[in-house]
């Protein structure tokens, strides 16, 4: 039996029909057609699904669909403003700090969760912070890099881009 709920997926009021055993990634992926976050380990260790949910990143693999019911979701989709792309997309860019792709995602907003909380984070503290996201082409060194540059683009509020972030 399937249920509506009634969520704002990256800014947007939507619905959904999910059935209770339906998964955040199913149904984003299978309704909504948003294919940044993947499956990969399926038991929420490695970080690839992370998406946030009304702040607080999930593993979207475990994260039953039923429980966004009158939630705020955000995926790496909704990041990007009037066409410009977050500054932590743009630092992952610039850093080039993926090789594969397939975590990025979660990466970027594990990152992005990161700065909201702690906007200058210590090399250590970025470390400790992203320990739930697995990287196996190991682009770690650039992951820092990245976040590093995100952090100063926020600070500085270059480009305009701390008005439009924050």
């Amino acid at each position: 039996m399937k249920k509506q709920v009634n969520f704002t997926l990256n800014g947007k009021k939507v619905t959904a029909l999910v059935s209770s055993s339906d998964t955040l990634l199913e149904v984003l992926r299978n309704q909504f057609h948003l294919y940044g976050a993947r499956e990969s380990c399926a038991l929420g260790l490695c970080g690839v699904c992370t998406l946030i949910v009304s702040g607080n990143p999930v593993s979207g693999c475990l994260y039953l669909a039923p429980m966004v019911d009158g939630e705020e979701v955000l995926t790496v989709e909704g990041l990007e403003s009037e066409g410009e792309l977050h500054p932590v997309q743009q630092a992952f860019y610039e850093k080039n700090a993926f090789q594969c792709g397939y975590c990025t995602s979660g990466m970027i907003l594990m990152a992005k969760k990161l700065l909201d909380e702690n906007p200058n984070p210590s090399e250590e503290e970025i470390k400790d912070y992203m320990a739930g996201n697995i990287c196996r082409c190991a682009s770690y060194k650039q992951i820092i890099e990245a976040i590093n540059e995100a952090s100063k683009i926020l600070d500085t509020g270059t480009n305009g881009v701390k008005a439009a972030y924050q």
